[in-house]
């Protein structure tokens, strides 16, 4: 159960529901679920709240955000180098769903509990995300260092196998996270090259 004390209002309720949505899923969850999960009222979470689907957007706004800021940074920290854009942001994108990997979960099994407002505030964030990885991967080919002649695939290609290790990675597994980073990075650039 999360507590109150950690961290306040709206913040403790998307902890809450995190969790609760992670074990039960979305459709398995009551408003009154969540509030028992985050130590809260009922009350509590419709100050916040106007329903159990604004607090799933809520977090799914929160990780895709996160994950394009993150993303973003390590490509612009990477220098102008192809090779070592596509590197760096598959390492961080995998080690993103590592780190967040009950969230990335709940934004990859729980797109489908979306009302249509939610759907298309998501899918414009979605879309962020992979005109990053196509813009790399273009960039490469424009330059040279990449050949694939598939561009737009290879990067979907990228991005979902990536996002793949949320479904079966263990912290306590035999793979360190930095490792299976580096791997799915060499993976990656064996793919366009």
């Amino acid at each position: 159960m999360a507590t109150s004390g950690r961290r306040g209002g709206r913040a403790v309720i998307v902890d809450g529901a995190v969790e609760l949505f992670g074990r039960v899923g979305y459709h398995g969850a009551s408003t009154r679920d969540i509030a028992a999960a985050a130590d809260v009222t009922v009350a509590s979470i419709y100050y916040h709240f106007r329903s159990k689907q604004q607090i799933l957007q809520a977090i799914m706004v929160e990780i895709l955000s996160e994950v394009i800021q993150e993303t973003r940074a390590a490509v612009l920290a990477a220098g102008a180098d192809a090779d070592e854009q596509l590197a760096a942001l598959v390492r961080t994108w995998v080690l993103f769903h590592i780190r967040r990997q009950r969230e990335a979960l709940i934004g990859a099994s729980e797109i489908r509990s979306l009302d249509e407002e939610g759907l298309v505030a998501i899918v414009a964030l979605r879309d962020q995300q992979e005109a990053l990885f196509r813009a790399v991967v273009d960039r490469g080919v424009a330059d040279g260092t990449f050949t694939t002649p598939h561009p737009r695939e290879a990067a979907r290609a990228i991005i979902n196998m990536s996002r793949s290790v949320v479904n079966w990675y263990r912290l306590d597994g035999p793979v360190a996270p930095e490792e299976m980073a580096a791997t799915y990075a060499d993976l990656a650039l064996a793919m366009v090259r």
